[in-house]
Order: C-alpha cells, then structure tokens, then sequence
C-alpha cells in the first residue's frame, strides 16, 4: 500500500510546506468522492485546532468538499474525540479534524473518520491517495448539486454533556480542586467547562491561544508548568491534555507525573472489580512499561501489545473484544464511549476512582512501580539505516545483553525522520548500555 501521503495518524508536515491549499482541497475533493454512497444529500463535520494554519486549511478543505457536492458542518476549535463523536451524532458521512496533535503551531494535519466515528483502514486511505492524484476536474459536481457550508453554534455544548454522561449520573466532582492544562489547544473551552459543570474547582491554564502558542511549554508534552501550578495552588490533582485533545497525562497532588500506563492500570482494576472490562485484560503499544504487564497478570488480565499507533490498538480492541487500551504517551482509548483515544473522557475516568476511594490521586495512581526504561531517537535525512549491517548487529548484541528479562524496541517515527530506540529491564545500566550502542551504531549508519 502506498503511503505517499497518510503516516501514522492521517496526513501532517510543515503547514503551506507539506499541507499546503493546494493539497488540502485536492484531500476534500478526494475523499468527499470516496464517501459518495447512494443518492442522499452528502455532508462532513470539520473540527480544528487552535493552530494560525488551521483557518487556511479549513477554508481549502471547505472548498473540496463543496465541489464534489457535500455539505459542510464547521465546528470550529473542537477536540478530536469530539470530531468522532459528533460525525455519528450528526449522521455525517465523515469527519475531519485539522491538528497536529502535539507538535509545534507550524505543523498541521488532516485526521479523517468514517460515519461510524472511527479512523479510516489503510485500503481506504490508499483509496483517497489514488484520487488525489487522478484527473479531479473531472468529478466535481455540476452547478447545482454544489455543497453548502455552515458553521454549528452548539458543538462545545454537545461534546460536554457528552464526556459528563461517561459518568454515573450520581457522581459529582465537588470537593477537587483540579488545575487543567489544556495546551493553548482544541480543548481549551470544554475541557474546563465540563469538569466546572461536575462540580470541580476549576483553575485552567494554557487557555489563552494565539494561534502560535499550541504545545508551547504547555500540555501532556510539558506538564512542568502543570506541576508546578498544582504544587502552588494545592490542587488535588492536575490534567495536562495535548493539542488536539485526544490524550492525557495526570499530575498528583505532589506535582508527580503520571504517564498513560499507570492510568491504564488504575482504570483496568476499575473495571475489573466493576465487571466492566469486555475482555480479561487490555492493549497497549510496545512502548508500555513491562511494569505495567506483571501488575495486570497480578490482576489476572492480559496485556496485548502491537505497534505503536491508537489506531493499532484501535483495531487489535475490535477485533478481538477488548474496551480498554492506550499508549504510554496518554492517549487512552475507552471503547464504549469513544471510537479514538479521549483525553477528557480518559481524566473523567480517572477522577471517578479518586473519588470513589478517597485517596490522594498519588496513591490511587501508584499501581506499580515502572522498570527502568530508556528512550532515545536519532535523526536521519535518507536511506534506511536500520538495514545496515553494523545496526543489525549490533540490535542483536543488545537483545542478547537485556535476555529475557529486558526488551528491545526500535522503530522508525510515523511522523518525522527519526529512529526511536527503546529498552527496559530491570538493571538501568545495562538498559542503558543496550540503548547507547544501539543509538551509536545507528547514528554512524544515518550519517
């Protein structure tokens, strides 16, 4: 399958660079043609985030959709999750979320989602990249059968009763004083609105977008700024969300960061005790600690591993009937609420145990204690460094230094010109040892 313009996670590069005008009205006319089916009126939710490149983009993408004869619903700054739901809700026949997740405000992205809410199959996406780069003149639609566009005044409202509903109905937030970094980025309206509307004491941070500022040493990215507010203020717990809304990481009442695996087990033993988990067990990437997987057999539940991606673990969950999964990085997927990873949702979650046990967030988000982990990424320009003699051998020699009771992952970024290098195992030294040479070896071959 050609993978000439969607990575990992849709189409991203440097806005008016790699998403240019140009590129996004051609994805609009693409996909609104790959969409077509059956004789009704056609139409498509578009979310953004707070990104100055995102008021170019949506106004190209308008452009392409209208010409193939679909109606478009604008939603303004929306988080992803939201885009997902709302193209069910509104029985729209696709979503669109224009974002580039965590990177910095000069990238941007293009996220597509079928009716059903879910992230589009390679076969689909080889599809849309076939029609792009076809005779689109073509296919436009005559006079007309041309789409209308129109922007929806309710979408914050409906995305927070939404993410509230997620919890019992009986279940109030009051008595948390709860500081929510929310990345200068899609969240920042909802995101404290909801927790506010659940009874929570609200301070919120990295709400004042400009356009520049999305990511910007703010977010589950940077919760320095997080920590720090928590510490100062006294809250009881802190939630740092990226900029399109679609992951989450936990500050404790001690400034403490709490990553995406920790926030799995807690939800997983949740779960469990409550009868809620679908599966005995849940899926992860590679990258989640092995920490995480001895306290889940503790449990008794399984640990499922695949690629690293949400729309791995997306796909693994379907297939095979699990309701819980996520990524070390925070991006946790609660499967019957959400068709992709729900930073808010995820938080929500989360803070219903707090209350529930009446610990500090420190203790109930101490599930286990992480092996040592290392992670190092090396850039490279060309080539395929990974297949030189020198890196295979030396990947080998540091699988066999870690044996069983360590792991080695190396792969290369979906999203940038970068191997990421990875090891664990219960002696830091020798997990560091593994990752240098490895990172060495490969530097010398990408050189």
């Amino acid at each position: 399958m050609t993978r000439k313009y969607f990575g990992t996670d849709g189409i991203r590069g440097r806005a008016n660079g790699v998403i240019t005008p140009d590129l996004a009205l051609r994805v609009g006319q693409a996909t609104g043609l790959a969409f077509r089916r059956g004789e009704h009126r056609h139409r498509v939710v578009i979310g953004k985030d707070t990104r100055l490149s995102g008021y170019m983009i949506e106004n190209a993408l308008v452009a392409g959709f209208t010409s193939v004869g679909m109606d478009v619903l604008l939603l303004g700054p929306m988080p992803t999750p939201a885009v997902a739901m709302l193209t069910r809700s509104m029985r729209s026949d696709l979503g669109v979320m224009i974002s580039a997740s965590h990177n910095a405000y000069e990238d941007n992205g293009i996220k597509l989602f079928g009716p059903d809410g879910y992230k589009l199959s390679d076969e689909v996406e080889s599809e849309i990249t076939r029609l792009i780069d076809s005779d689109l003149g073509k296919q436009l639609s005559a006079s007309p059968a041309l789409g209308r566009a129109k922007r929806i005044e309710s979408a914050d409202a409906r995305y927070i009763e939404f993410a509230k509903r997620t919890l019992p109905r009986n279940l109030s937030l009051e008595g948390l004083r709860i500081v929510v970094d929310c990345a200068n980025g899609a969240g920042y309206k909802v995101a404290p609105e909801a927790l506010w509307e659940l009874g929570a004491e609200v301070i919120a941070i990295g709400v004042e977008p400009d356009g520049f500022n999305i990511n910007r040493d703010v977010g589950s990215t940077k919760p320095e700024a997080l920590s720090q507010k928590v510490r100062e203020l006294r809250a009881d717990v802190g939630i740092a969300l990226d900029g399109d809304a679609d992951r989450v990481l936990i500050v404790d009442e001690n400034g403490q960061v709490v990553d995406g695996d920790q926030l799995m087990g807690v939800i997983a033993r949740s779960w469990q005790e409550d009868g809620l988990l679908s599966a005995p067990g849940i899926v992860a990437t590679v990258m989640s600690n092995l920490g995480l997987e001895r306290y889940l057999a503790g449990l008794g539940l399984s640990l499922a591993r695949t690629a690293v991606g949400d729309r791995y673990v997306l796909e693994h969950m379907r297939a095979n009937g699990f309701n819980l999964g996520g990524e070390q990085s925070g991006h946790i997927i609660l499967s019957d609420y959400a068709t992709t990873g729900d930073g808010l949702v995820a938080a929500l979650q989360l803070l219903a145990v707090v209350k529930r046990k009446e610990k500090p967030v420190s203790e109930v988000c101490h599930c286990f204690e992480p092996l040592p982990q290392i992670l190092k990424n090396v850039r490279y320009k060309q080539g395929r460094p990974l297949e030189e003699k020198p890196v295979v051998s030396a990947i080998k020699a540091a699988e066999q230094m870690l044996g069983e009771s360590g792991r080695l992952v190396i792969r290369p970024s979906g999203t940038e010109p970068v191997i990421r290098v990875m090891a664990e195992g219960d002696d830091r030294d020798l997990v560091m040892r593994a990752v240098d040479e490895v990172v060495e070896a490969v530097a010398k071959a990408a050189a």
